[in-house]
């Protein structure tokens, strides 16, 4: 018997484990190349724009928004299914679970406003390339940093929190002991990440 829901929670965790980490990690990578100064980060920036356009798009629209588009659609049908209740139990993994669902709903917000806004509107429809020029006149405003924070620190957590289950959900930790190892890791790895991003929004605000 084929089991639908099944397999489709599994798509579901490597999409979102694969795609949205390849997504993070290069942009925290780029962004980071702020702390170093404006020529940094722009060079980093016309790397990117050596990749041929039919490429790049063709890897913008089957790698990363079609996959990310899936986990986001079956995630919040999963997230409507989910019982939330850390107020009752308190456990770290009631609250991890609870978070991973709160952090997925502002996301899907989140994503429509910067991608939207930056890759559709600005460097799409305008044909303004980003630059480091660009991204500092952008942070001037107080409102945008706060609300682009939440967002990074919301899409590592849920992706951090995301390695955590996905090795449960594909039977890589299977006992106890193994559960708390990996999530001990994954959560270091969320505070590492978190710091770079703050480090990297100094540049642009403490200028």
């Amino acid at each position: 018997m084929f089991h639908t829901t099944f397999y489709l929670r599994r798509l579901h965790s490597l999409c979102g484990l694969a795609v949205l980490g390849m997504v993070l990690f290069e942009h925290i990578f780029t962004n980071s190349m702020a702390i170093l100064g404006p020529a940094a980060l722009n060079g980093a920036l016309e790397m990117m724009e050596l990749i041929p356009k039919p490429i790049f798009l063709g890897l913008e629209v089957g790698g990363i928004a079609i996959p990310l588009l899936f986990h986001g659609i079956y995630g919040i049908y999963i997230a409507c299914q989910a019982n939330n209740n850390p107020g009752r139990f308190g456990y770290i993994r009631n609250w991890n679970f609870s978070l991973q669902r709160w952090t997925a709903w502002f996301l899907v917000v989140f994503l429509i406003w910067h991608v939207g806004y930056l890759r559709l509107y600005t460097k799409g429809v305008t044909g303004t390339p980003i630059s480091y020029e660009l991204l500092y006149n952008y942070f001037q405003n107080p409102v945008v940093v706060v609300l682009y924070i939440l967002g990074m620190f919301a899409a590592i957590f849920h992706f951090c929190n995301g390695i955590t289950t996905f090795c449960m959900t594909w039977g890589i930790t299977k006992g106890p002991r193994a559960q708390s190892a990996i999530s001990v890791i994954s959560m270091c790895l969320c505070a590492v990440l978190c710091l770079i991003t703050l480090a990297f929004m100094g540049s642009y605000v403490l200028r």
